[in-house]
C-alpha cells in the first residue's frame, strides 16, 4: 500500500462544514487541512502551537521591592491631576 505524500489535506467547503468537528480534531492531532471553495484554496486549518508552561508563582524574589508607603494617599496636587482637576 502506498503512503500518502506529506503535505496538507485538501477538503472542499461543503465537506468541511459537514465534518468540521472531525477536521478540528485531525488538525489538533497535527494534520494541516486546506479548505477549498470552487477548487481554489481559501483557508487553512492547522494545529495551534503548544502553549507555554503553566505559570509558577515566585521567581521575582530579590528583584522587586515595594516601598512601605506604596498604598499611602497621593499628595493632593497629584491626585487632582489623576482626577482631571485644574492645575
Amino acid at each position: 500500500m502506498a503512503r500518502k505524500p506529506p503535505g496538507p489535506t485538501a477538503v472542499n467547503l461543503y465537506e468541511a462544514k459537514t465534518h468540521l468537528s472531525d477536521l478540528v480534531e485531525r488538525a489538533a492531532a497535527g494534520e494541516e487541512i486546506v479548505i477549498a471553495k470552487g477548487g481554489r484554496p481559501r483557508a487553512r486549518l492547522a494545529p495551534l502551537r503548544a502553549t507555554r508552561r503553566p505559570r509558577k508563582p515566585g521567581g521575582w524574589e530579590g528583584k522587586v521591592w515595594i516601598a512601605r508607603d506604596f498604598d499611602a494617599p497621593l499628595p493632593p496636587p497629584l491626585l487632582r491631576k489623576f482626577l482631571g482637576g485644574t492645575r
